[in-house]
């Protein structure tokens, strides 16, 4: 196992460097002044230069990406040129709500997608084909037009939850709770309809395997036969579609976070990116690329320790 964390890290570390790099690159591409986004349009030609020197930049690209780089190595992510605040004390404030919405919503797509999945690979008659519509409409349904109408059943309609906002953990398990379980939902479905087909046909394939057949005919328990055998071998592949799912979350959040008025990484990313608050919009990508990079660690960990032949 130790070997498959180090190579895996080995793989990382320049994958880092290169996401890094391009995001700085790409983003400085991007058409559009950030002196004009900070002036607007009425200012003088000799208020845009003053701006431009004092961001740093009239200075050569080149220039730029290796101060920017420095900084980055040191943990220093730049300052946003709109608030005048260090972006990583920007990205640490945001950090609660968008981790807590990605790990409970991955949490939720994990435990439905496989239960539905299931169902639907072992249940015939109206219980199966029940989960396969839950499987297609959630692939269907956009996540922003679900998340307007769960507000307007469960916030406005019976009140049961609030509508927008967050409540962080420190005021209370409930109040946190009760203020993520509409984002959650929102976001995780497309996941939960991604996981359940990815669990069906991957156990639909492994029950057909002759090992399957061998272990019923000699009297192995049904449930023995399903969850130690069967779905531990089905398990890889949605292990993998799982990491996919994460990324989708993180996406799923930008949009997200405006329709349930969240203070989380999207919402800074949206205004960064309409300002063109260049080094938020860098520390954000990054972020996400890192955190993109242990999800997937973990699941490379994860396949390794249900297939021994990835250890080898």
């Amino acid at each position: 196992m130790l070997t498959v964390i180090l190579r895996r890290l080995a793989v990382s570390v320049p994958m880092i460097f290169v996401i890094a790099s391009l995001t700085f690159l790409l983003i400085n591409a991007i058409p559009g002044d950030p002196a004009i986004a900070i002036l607007g349009p009425e200012a003088t030609p000799a208020e845009y230069a003053a701006v431009r020197e004092a961001l740093g930049l009239n200075r050569p690209l080149i220039v730029q990406y290796a101060d920017w780089l420095v900084s980055a190595l040191q943990g220093d992510l730049g300052t946003s040129i709109r608030t005048n605040r260090p972006v990583v004390a920007m990205i640490a404030e945001r950090m609660e709500v968008t981790v807590s919405l990605a790990v409970i919503a991955i949490i939720v797509t994990a435990v439905l997608g496989v239960l539905i999945g299931l169902v639907g690979a072992l249940k015939g008659g109206w219980v199966g084909k029940t989960s396969q519509v839950v499987a297609i409409l959630g692939t269907s349904v956009p996540n922003f037009w679900f998340g307007i109408v769960l507000v307007l059943l469960f916030a406005v309609g019976l009140g049961a939850l609030p509508a927008t906002g967050y409540a962080p953990l420190s005021s209370g398990v409930d109040v946190w709770a009760k203020h993520l379980v509409l984002p959650v939902a929102a976001i995780a479905l497309a996941g939960i309809a991604g996981v359940a087909r990815q669990t069906r046909a991957s156990m639909n394939e492994v029950l057909g395997r002759d090992f399957i057949r061998t272990l019923m005919a000699s009297g192995a328990p049904y449930s023995s036969v399903v969850f130690r055998h069967a779905l531990r071998n089905a398990a890889i592949p949605v292990v993998t579609s799982l990491s996919f799912q994460f990324i989708g979350l993180l996406s799923g959040a930008i949009v997200v976070d405006q329709v349930f008025a969240l203070p989380g990484l999207g919402a800074i990313m949206l205004v960064a990116m309409n300002g063109r608050d260049i080094p938020v919009v860098q520390g954000v990508v990054i972020l996400t690329a890192l955190l993109v990079i242990v999800v997937n660690l973990i699941v490379d960990l994860l396949n390794a320790w249900i297939n021994p032949k990835v250890r080898s």
